[in-house]
């Protein structure tokens, strides 16, 4: 793969876009609208791109991403690359492309035998699986979609996974930006040029928090966050979870939640890559039904990948992390929460029109599982940790 100038596609409309303070925030359904603003983001760096995944593919997608970035390395943009080591798949012929054309390219935590083996197990369990794009640290874009087909918009070659991502354009692109260079810096990265990475942090919207779960094991900051918002609602939750296997105090929340009358409402894939994680999940079925939540089942024919939730149509998140104990426990993760109703209202309305194309749940559907069906289900739940 050879650098070559980019023509980047045309930009659709964002599903929403609002003005917090000094930060604009776009919401970004599907690679359809995401990939489009990001790739003509980065044909716009003038000064740096730090840019993370946890899986990344040479695919046709990729490949477009990855000519974006070294055509940018060319023109003198200092470009950092970090990709997952296991969830990634890129040849060594696009890296060595890559480092000619000037990008840093780094991927997180290859595996290496580092002491005991289980010291080692320990250490590789936890990934890095955020996905966040930061151009000169003013416009940056974090979510659920990794960088390959299977989130490329149907009409573009891909699969047209049922995904959500965030723009955001102002200070808090610097937040991000941190989060990142840590990982960097803990990942052993080359040392970085601080007139450019050196940038002291401006003042940020009120309305607009980044949180992260860092390298401290079972790092609650996520968790925290969701517990908290759940505990405040008073009207509806409205909750997406492509790989939802919450712990106790989750499930308490949501349940509590709806016995004090508010609309719990629970997006679920059905249509997943990953089925072992739908029959783990039908395992709190009965809980959650019994306390009056709303559980639907993705039906579409594309896979649900998303991961938001919005709590009195006030409270919004977007971001990496699963309800479930790779995210909450191990993994390197990141969500945007944005505190407006006007925003709210849109993420409401973007779960009602996926709510449309789902399932819903009922206890005469669990009397019709068959025994095979429970027994994997059983057996599921209980290897949750390794899904």
């Amino acid at each position: 793969m050879t650098p070559m100038p980019t023509s980047t596609p045309p930009v659709p409309k964002p599903y929403a876009e609002r003005a917090l303070g000094e930060d604009t925030v776009a919401l970004l359904r599907d690679g359809e609208q995401a990939y489009p603003a990001m790739l003509a983001a980065i044909a716009r760096a003038e000064r740096t791109i730090c840019f993370e995944t946890y899986i990344l593919r040479d695919d046709t997608t990729g490949k477009r991403f990855l000519e974006a970035l070294m055509d940018r390395a060319s023109a003198g943009v200092s470009v950092l690359l970090l990709f997952d080591a296991w969830g990634s798949r890129v040849s060594a012929a696009t890296i060595e492309a890559l480092e000619a054309a000037g990008v840093t390219v780094r991927a997180f935590r290859p595996w290496r035998l580092a002491g005991s083996l289980a010291r080692s197990l320990a250490r590789h369990r936890r990934r890095n699986h955020r996905k966040s794009l930061i151009i000169d640290a003013r416009i940056a874009f974090t979510g659920g979609m990794n960088v390959s087909d299977d989130y490329a918009a149907v009409a573009d070659g891909g699969e047209g996974w049922r995904d959500t991502n965030l723009r955001i354009e102002g200070p808090s692109a610097h937040v991000l930006e941190q989060l990142f260079l840590e990982t960097w810096r803990r990942n052993r990265g080359p040392k970085l040029d601080p007139t450019r990475f050196g940038r002291e942090p401006l003042p940020q919207s009120r309305s607009l928090r980044i949180v992260g779960n860092g390298f401290v094991r079972d790092s609650k900051r996520v968790r925290r966050a969701y517990l908290e918002a759940f505990a405040g609602a008073r009207e509806r939750i409205f909750l997406t979870n492509a790989y939802f296997l919450p712990p106790a105090n989750v499930v308490g929340e949501l349940v509590a939640a709806s016995r004090r009358g508010v609309r719990v409402a629970v997006i679920l894939a059905a249509t997943t890559d990953v089925k072992l994680v739908l029959y783990a999940a039908r395992a709190l079925y009965p809980i959650l039904l019994r306390g009056g939540v709303e559980l639907y089942e993705w039906s579409d024919e594309r896979v649900l990948h998303a991961k938001t939730a919005v709590v009195d149509g006030r409270w919004t998140t977007v971001g990496s992390t699963n309800l479930d104990p790779l995210s909450l426990m191990q993994n390197l993760e990141v969500n945007a929460i944005v505190v407006d109703h006007v925003f709210g209202a849109s993420a409401e309305q973007l779960f009602l029109e996926d709510l449309t194309r789902c399932r819903r749940i009922t206890f005469d559907d669990l009397r019709r599982y068959g025994l095979f069906e429970r027994a994997l289900s059983w057996l599921a739940w209980r290897l949750r940790l390794w899904l």
